[in-house]
């Protein structure tokens, strides 16, 4: 037996174990969602995950394998909270759009054992949330090309009832998708989002494609789908063409290959936002007072104190005319712990009107 052979066989043998071990973990898990459905407690908890993580790193002798083990971990610990939050009717998660759109995708690659709620608005999203019909919402917040999504900005502003409680970035690619049987020689119009044109004009010029704007990228590959024309192709992406039976004719049409929307995922608000420190982001939502000087105090204080401030975004207050609210993300300093997270918040509300912690979470890629 050669050493590729005796390296399978050991892997086999050790996988057979892991299948018996993983049940008996599932079942332990059962008896944690069971305690929570009785005592109402959340299905996450940061600090209890933070502290299994770092006890079960460290027990690792080989160091050069303690992230991949970390990772390991929390593969598991995720698989873990899906199953809990089935077990306790809490795995609805909420999208706006229909199936194959970006928040689709990222919503599936997150929540892969969710059920799913599709609603024709952002807003609709925020609502099924706050009245408890979804468990999650999965909304675009930025793209690295078009910037801010404000709509969602404002929106998280005015559902104060509402946290983020992850934000991931998801690349996107788009692909010019075609019926089966056409070819790219023989499309004469493209169509999809406005966005996704202008991202692709470098590419449809070239081809000399005339285009037609739709309303979003998904339902203009559902179109050519029932369509069925060979002329007619969508720009959209990989996996819509898997939904909805296409081809792909060109992949990779959008000229910017640096391309990406951050998402985030909101829930209720039934505690406040569970702050570790190091490693996590923290978002605050807040309105200096409107004299001299005390925007420039707020971020003196942020930067004084070792957090660095990813982002800052101001918007129109509602019913306030030509006065503003300040979105900002910081990335806590090596080393921080809550109780630095919590002195920077008391500082800071010596010079805001309002604060108000709206996250404190990890920065996750929902890459496959």
């Amino acid at each position: 037996m050669d050493l590729l052979q005796q390296a399978r066989t050991e892997i086999d043998a050790i996988d057979a174990q892991m299948a018996t071990l993983f049940e008996r973990r599932m079942r332990a898990v059962a008896d944690v969602a069971r305690y929570k459905a009785q005592t109402g407690k959340p299905v996450f908890d940061a600090v209890r995950e933070a502290a299994v993580l770092d006890k079960n790193t460290a027990r690792l002798q080989d160091e050069a394998l303690r992230p991949y083990y970390r990772t390991f971990l929390q593969e598991a610990m995720a698989v873990s909270r899906a199953y809990q939050r089935a077990m306790l009717g809490r795995d609805t998660a909420a999208y706006q759009g229909v199936q194959g759109a970006w928040s689709h995708i990222a919503l599936r690659r997150l929540f892969p054992f969710s059920r799913t709620l599709s609603f024709a608005t952002w807003g609709e999203v925020f609502d099924a949330v706050q009245n408890g019909d979804a468990e999650f919402g999965v909304l675009p917040f930025e793209n690295s090309n078009a910037g801010d999504v404000s709509t969602v900005l404002d929106l998280l502003y005015t559902h104060p009832g509402l946290i983020v409680a992850r934000m991931c970035d998801l690349p996107i690619r788009q692909d010019l998708l075609g019926v089966p049987g056409a070819s790219l020689a023989g499309v004469r119009t493209v169509i999809s989002h406005p966005q996704a044109l202008a991202q692709s004009s470098v590419f449809l010029q070239q081809h000399g494609l005339a285009t037609q704007a739709w309303s979003n990228t998904a339902d203009a590959a559902r179109h050519i789908a029932e369509l069925n024309d060979p002329s007619v192709a969508a720009i959209a992406s990989a996996e819509t063409a898997d939904l909805y039976g296409l081809k792909i004719l060109a992949a990779g049409v959008n000229a910017d290959g640096d391309n990406t929307t951050r998402f985030i995922v909101i829930e209720r608000a039934d505690e406040a936002p569970v702050m570790t420190g190091e490693g996590q982001r923290l978002a605050l939502l807040f309105t200096a007072r409107h004299e001299p000087g005390q925007l420039a105090a707020v971020l003196d204080q942020i930067g004084a104190r070792g957090f660095n401030m990813e982002c800052i975004k101001s918007r129109p207050l509602p019913h306030v005319p030509f006065e503003y609210y300040f979105y900002v993300q910081l990335v806590c300093p090596a080393g921080s712990t809550r109780a630095d997270c919590e002195a920077l918040l008391d500082t800071l509300r010596t010079d805001c009107s309002t604060l108000r912690l709206v996250g404190a979470f990890t920065l996750d890629t929902a890459e496959k």
